[in-house]
């Protein structure tokens, strides 16, 4: 049995901005990242998929998906997110729960 998605949520991404790193830049531009968005785009409305993109200053890494406190001091190092609440998961895990509830949060 297939099933599709409702909703993607796809963050939009400071790209300028990464590309001003020299580590990174070779890297990010052969990802063709507006390629990647612009198929999504176009399945999303092919197969009647709602397709949101959240704000690119949206906090989805640095927000607690529990309490929704918001970690100033998070650096891209930092793997793990910790919580002053006590909350402790994978920083990608914890982003992908708080876009997944980005329509309630606008």
């Amino acid at each position: 049995m297939k099933t599709k998605p409702y909703r993607i949520v796809m963050e939009t991404l400071n790209i300028k901005g990464m590309m001003k790193n020299k580590h990174l830049s070779d890297a990010i531009r052969k990802q063709k990242l507006y390629e990647f968005k612009r198929q999504i785009r176009y399945k999303c409305k092919k197969y009647g998929i709602e397709f949101i993109e959240a704000d690119k200053w949206y906090p989805s890494s640095k927000m607690c998906s529990s309490c929704g406190a918001i970690k100033k001091d998070l650096r891209l190092s930092d793997r793990t997110y910790q919580c002053e609440c006590g909350h402790e998961m994978d920083r990608d895990l914890n982003a992908s729960i708080n876009l997944s509830r980005y329509e309630l949060a606008n």
